[in-house]
């Protein structure tokens, strides 16, 4: 008998404490972003082109009525109370603005703590996959595409507008964070892509 490993016994190993590593890495980054986002998630009734148009327009309102009482938060934390105490409220906004438009279709909003969220590119940014808070708007059976982004900080907004930086450290984003989503130089990417694999771990386990 030998005490010697073979090659494959050690390239094992090595890709074993390479993944925790990884592992550990992307969820001290990751929980950072979870816990300074708050995710915006709009499902349409269906992928029927007027159905999509209309989801844009739902994302619209949201966006709009979140918009003030959103001002006064500096934190997530602070964000997920705001918008819970909003939550009725915005519901009804919603239901309104559908009949207004002729619509008979109902809208449902929720707030969840944790949900999970594919990679998703934006102008000037984006977000590696995880569980995040979310703010979600189901129309109809929510059965078409969705619509992905940010309600606090406001970073959809902000990125059009060329200061998302100042938008995001008001917000408690630290340069760090920043350099992240925005990708900045190599480090970064690589970095994205550590949390990028470690956020789909997660959503696919659930947890």
């Amino acid at each position: 008998m030998t005490n010697k490993l073979h090659r494959w016994e050690i390239s094992l190993i090595i890709g074993f404490l390479a993944a925790l590593l990884f592992g550990a890495a992307g969820a001290g980054a990751q929980a950072g972003l979870d816990g300074k986002l708050v995710r915006l998630h709009v499902v349409a009734a269906s992928d029927s082109q007027e159905d999509q148009l209309q989801k844009l327009r739902v994302r619209d309102e949201v966006l709009r009525y979140m918009e003030t009482p959103l001002r006064d938060a500096r934190d997530a934390g602070a964000a997920m109370e705001i918008i819970a105490g909003h939550v009725p409220g915005l519901e009804e906004r919603l239901e309104e603005f559908l009949a207004a438009e002729g619509s008979a279709r109902s809208v449902t909003v929720e707030l969840c703590e944790q949900y999970g969220f594919p990679t998703r590119h934006y102008e000037g940014f984006a977000l590696p996959a995880g569980r995040y808070k979310a703010l979600r708007v189901v129309l109809g059976e929510g059965g078409g595409q969705n619509w992905w982004c940010v309600v606090f900080p406001p970073l959809c907004a902000a990125a059009a507008m060329e200061d998302l930086p100042d938008v995001s450290r008001e917000a408690g984003l630290t340069d760090e964070d920043i350099g992240l989503i925005t990708q900045e130089d190599e480090g970064y990417v690589i970095k994205f892509k550590i949390l990028e694999w470690f956020g789909a771990l997660r959503n696919w386990l659930g947890q």
